[in-house]
């Protein structure tokens, strides 16, 4: 399974990439809202650069999102945001003018990641319209006192019985077991915030157990 890091902070790219872990890099507005300073004077040329600068930094996809609503302002801006570079994704939402851009720009070699998927529906519809990768929202289901990871179940199960090619991209991490529970599905990619990649190390009898073996070298260092 890939590890793709969630997040538009460039220090928390950096330091994912330096544990040699991460494989691509996700992004959203909300995502982007976060690390704008002045976000009044914060322009769609600002967000290519910032979307450019990430790409400089991580070796491997990068969704971008668009930020229209129909189809043909989202075809436009998909094509703008593909020009930045050869890894950049562009993320589409799941609708209806979303889907008429999708198709558009899959057949024009520009890779999509269909996000904000809820259903396994949606999930059909994804694949059908060439999207490279689907994104259902796992942590915002079980927000809802939905099962997120058995929508994940569902849409493996699906793509495994027609093979189609669209990667399973595991998104709305909150948590560690979500992770792990992708994993045991057999979802192709999970999309981690940084946070949550730290908590994927921590374990207390690591902890222990390295305290006790340094505390023996100790010993016998000074022995």
């Amino acid at each position: 399974m890939k590890f793709f890091i969630d997040t538009a902070d460039l220090e928390e790219i950096k330091a994912a990439k330096d544990l040699g872990v991460l494989d691509g890099v996700t992004t959203n507005p909300s995502l982007v809202a976060k690390i704008v300073q002045d976000p009044d004077n914060f322009t769609y040329k600002d967000f290519k650069d910032h979307i450019a600068r990430i790409c400089e930094i991580a070796d491997g996809p990068v969704s971008a999102e668009v930020t229209t609503l129909t189809a043909g302002e989202m075809i436009a801006q998909g094509e703008d945001l593909a020009s930045i570079d050869d890894n950049v994704v562009v993320k589409c939402p799941l609708t209806l003018e979303g889907l008429k851009a999708m198709r558009h720009l899959s057949g024009s070699g520009i890779r999509i990641n269909a996000t904000l998927v809820f259903s396994p529906a949606q999930a059909i519809l994804a694949a059908k319209a060439g999207a490279a990768y689907v994104s259902p929202f796992v942590g915002r289901l079980d927000d809802i006192s939905t099962e997120g990871m058995a929508l994940v179940e569902q849409i493996v199960g699906i793509y495994d019985n027609y093979r189609f090619p669209t990667e399973v991209l595991v998104a709305s991490i909150r948590h560690p077991q979500h992770v792990v529970e992708a994993a045991l599905i057999g979802a192709d990619v999970a999309t981690i915030p940084y946070k949550v990649i730290g908590q994927l190390v921590k374990h207390p009898l690591t902890d222990t157990g390295l305290k006790r073996f340094m505390d023996d070298a100790a010993v016998i260092r000074n022995g």
